[in-house]
């Protein structure tokens, strides 16, 4: 069977958008890979590393990972399971057209600064919208093209800018707590019990997540958790066990946690991911 699975759902002069499944079987760092072109990538489902030299990243769905056209780079998955993204392809003249100056490297060809960036809920929504109505063949592709600009101009705009100035170990420290916290987002962890897994003091762990990330450990927990029932909801007939396996206390908890997020309750997102374009 192939390590990966990918699946073309879009294919204009302007974006290609790509389903792309992995097996996750490499536990340590696989060879050295490389992208053809400049990737945006959208990991909706479990969690790998990405490593670029000596600098790491952890892929999950609270990030966009950027990837430049022939830039070397190796993964290892800490977590079984596999992992899914959205990989996005963008025309370089609209890619530069929608990049701020600021993210992308001073030289005639294009690339980014960074390895990955923080998305919002917002961007969260607009990963599985378009990918649950591509899949489906529910969406235009003029409509497509025009979420999955949205998508990248979201996903790339001041939102995603936060830097919190941490040095190498604060940040490796960080990434062990988000591998932790993704390999089961079904449980209720605690902090102490994370403390215990990770080795420290729960107050540095509390202060190192809050600088790195700039959100608080416990709402980057709950937009992974979110954003793991966005990628299931729309074949979801139970809500309520949907989220008891998110480790949600009650179906009225996770419905009024995600309509805060998203805007919308899962029944109604689910009806949103199921219409038919018009």
């Amino acid at each position: 069977m192939a390590e990966f699975e990918i699946r073309r759902l879009l294919d204009t002069a302007s974006v290609a958008v790509r389903d792309v499944r992995c097996r996750g079987e490499c536990r340590h760092r696989s060879g050295e890979e490389c992208v053809s072109a400049t990737h945006v990538v959208f990991p909706y489902r479990g969690v790998y590393l990405r490593h670029v030299g000596s600098e790491q990243s952890v892929a999950d769905a609270n990030h966009a990972l950027l990837f430049n056209a022939g830039e070397g780079y190796r993964v290892s998955h800490p977590v079984s399971g596999g992992d899914a993204s959205l990989v996005l392809v963008v025309a370089a003249p609209l890619l530069r057209e929608l990049a701020p100056a600021g993210l992308l490297r001073p030289r005639d060809e294009l690339g980014f600064r960074r390895q990955s960036v923080q998305i919002d809920p917002r961007a969260q929504a607009l990963v599985a919208l378009l990918r649950h109505s591509l899949e489906h063949g529910r969406i235009e592709s003029l409509e497509a093209e025009s979420l999955a600009l949205t998508l990248v101009c979201r996903t790339l705009g001041p939102r995603s800018a936060h830097d919190g100035g941490a040095g190498p170990a604060r940040r490796r420290l960080v990434d062990r707590v988000k591998v932790l916290l993704a390999s089961d987002l079904g449980r209720r962890w605690s902090l102490a019990e994370i403390a215990a897994a990770i080795g420290g003091s729960a107050v540095y762990l509390t202060q190192a997540f809050q600088q790195v990330e700039g959100v608080p450990l416990y709402r980057y927990h709950l937009r992974l958790r979110l954003a793991r029932a966005l990628d299931r909801v729309a074949d979801a007939e139970d809500m309520s066990a949907l989220a008891q396996d998110l480790g949600f206390s009650s179906h009225s908890h996770f419905a009024a946690a995600f309509k805060q997020a998203y805007g919308r309750s899962p029944s109604a997102f689910r009806q949103s991911a199921r219409a038919k374009s018009t």
